[in-house]
């Protein structure tokens, strides 16, 4: 997790000042990260990684849900990551029930709608919806070359339906041999709390996945756009910096799951994982 905190002092060193939607940042663009699976699990060792709402996320999306009352269930607790924006003002009147987040990423990697063009179409009570990961699970068994191996949450005839507009927008597969890795980009990237999270749940991905196409995890590739630092986070930063790293874990998956539904909270083990205190911060909304 080297290169993490080196973008992290990147930022802090020659970030622009910016007045944002929600509060002042320090903001570079266009930066990329490379973490090579063979190297360990990328958990962040400067801090305590939430792994337990990392993977309860996870599986959270790969189920299609918008309900934060089920992610609070995978995740045993009364709050969620996702609960403010569940309640927030300019969110809440839309909601259709308590929890509602509307049609946010799981419900695009799994339901997203087809256009309806024509009167049968249009007439039926549910629209055809295309299941992006077993869709993108697929192609990489029967086609592993293809260069369309893509699931996209950014669905701009549905942003107004969100809670929360897709920051991780889109992701795609490439397998070379027997290897499989994931490039990720990110639009809207929270150095500080979000992208330690964001690392950790697309690798967890990649071996998720790799696992049910009988593939190796190689490289987590992850494109940032607008990467900053909350202005109110800058303390927060230093005290994570001023750590020294300590050695990667290792993630251990249940060998007998072989489909990418078949995963459960207790198959998902972080293994050897040490870590230095965690480090408190508000998050933004």
């Amino acid at each position: 997790m080297k290169q993490y905190n080196a973008l992290l002092k990147k930022v802090m060193d020659e970030g622009a000042d910016r007045d944002t939607r929600n509060g002042k940042t320090r903001a570079l663009f266009g930066l990329q990260m490379r973490f090579k699976m063979s190297d360990g699990f990328p958990a962040v060792t400067t801090k305590k990684l939430a792994f337990k709402a990392v993977k309860s996320e996870l599986l959270w999306f790969l189920e299609g849900s918008n309900d934060d009352n089920r992610l609070k269930e995978l995740n045993g607790s009364e709050r969620t990551i996702w609960t403010d924006n569940a309640n927030a003002d300019y969110w809440a009147p839309k909601a259709t029930f308590p929890g509602d987040l509307g049609r946010v990423y799981g419900v695009q990697w799994r339901k997203w709608q087809k256009p309806a063009l024509s009167a049968e179409a249009l007439a039926k009570a549910e629209p055809e919806t295309v299941d992006q990961i077993a869709d993108v699970i697929h192609r990489i068994k029967t086609n592993p070359t293809d260069r369309r191996l893509i699931v996209s949450a950014w669905n701009p005839g549905e942003l107004d339906q969100m809670a929360l507009p897709p920051c991780h927008m889109f992701f795609q597969f490439f397998v070379a041999g027997d290897k499989l890795s994931l490039l990720m980009h990110q639009r809207s990237c929270d150095m500080f709390l979000g992208v330690p999270f964001n690392i950790a749940s697309y690798s967890l991905l990649l071996h998720m996945v790799a696992q049910v196409t009988g593939l190796t995890a190689h490289e987590f590739v992850h494109s940032l756009g607008d990467a900053h630092i909350y202005a109110d986070h800058m303390d927060a930063v230093e005290e994570q910096l001023s750590r020294e790293p300590l050695p990667l874990p290792t993630l251990k998956l249940n060998p007998s799951v072989k489909t990418i539904d078949g995963f459960k909270m207790e198959d998902i083990e972080l293994e050897n994982y040490q870590s230095h205190p965690p480090i408190k911060a508000r998050m933004a909304v």
